[in-house]
C-alpha cells in the first residue's frame, strides 16, 4: 500500500508516520517534504510563504513519483495547496490541484489527522495558530472530494494508530 499522511501543522502527522512504521514491517517512511529539502541545504522563510508551499508541493510530487509500494508519506501535495490557498485565497493554483488530484489517485490510503476539540497538541503563538487553523479547514472541505480512500482518525496516538492498522489490514 501507499499510505499518506495529510493534515495541518501540530496535529500529530510526524508521531503517527513513525509508530506506524514500526507496525508495519517493510514499508519505507517520507519524511515531510519542509524537512527533506531542508538536509538537502534549501532555506526557507522564516515564516513559510507561497514560494515555500510551492517548493514542498514540487518535492511531494516527486515523493510520490518517485516512490514503490509499501510506503507513508509524511504529508502530501494536497496539504501544500492548502497553504498556499490559506496564504494566497486569490492564488490561480487549479493546474496543480489536478496534478495532485492525479497523484492521489495512486494512494491507497489518504489519513486525515484534523485538529481535535478540545486540542490534544499544544500550539504555541509562534506555531501559527491562526494558520493552521485555517489549512484544517480548507483540508475538511477538500479531502472528501479527491476520490480516493479516506480515513479520519482522531484521539491519543494508540487509538489513532488503531485505527489506521484496522484499515490498512483489513
Amino acid at each position: 500500500m501507499k499510505i499518506a499522511l495529510s493534515g495541518t501543522h501540530k496535529v500529530g502527522k510526524t508521531t503517527l508516520a513513525e509508530n506506524l512504521l514500526t507496525q508495519l514491517p517493510g514499508y519505507k517512511l517520507h519524511k515531510e517534504p519542509y524537512y527533506e529539502l531542508e538536509e538537502s541545504g534549501h532555506i526557507f522563510s522564516e515564516i513559510p510563504d507561497t514560494d515555500d508551499f510551492i517548493k514542498q508541493f514540487e518535492h511531494s510530487v516527486q515523493q510520490i513519483q518517485q516512490s514503490g509500494h509499501n510506503t507513508i508519506f509524511d504529508r502530501c501535495p494536497i496539504d501544500m495547496l492548502a497553504y498556499i490557498h490559506a496564504l494566497e485565497p486569490n492564488k490561480n493554483i487549479e493546474s496543480r490541484f489536478k496534478t495532485a488530484q492525479i497523484l492521489l489517485s495512486e494512494i491507497d490510503l489518504l489519513v486525515f489527522v484534523p485538529i481535535e476539540t478540545p486540542d490534544i497538541i499544544s500550539c504555541q503563538k509562534s506555531d501559527l495558530p491562526k494558520l493552521r487553523a485555517k489549512v484544517n479547514a480548507i483540508l475538511e472541505n477538500w479531502i472528501y472530494d479527491l476520490g480516493i480512500d479516506v480515513i479520519e482518525v482522531n484521539g491519543e496516538l494508540p487509538h489513532r494508530l488503531d485505527q489506521v492498522l484496522k484499515k490498512v489490514k483489513g
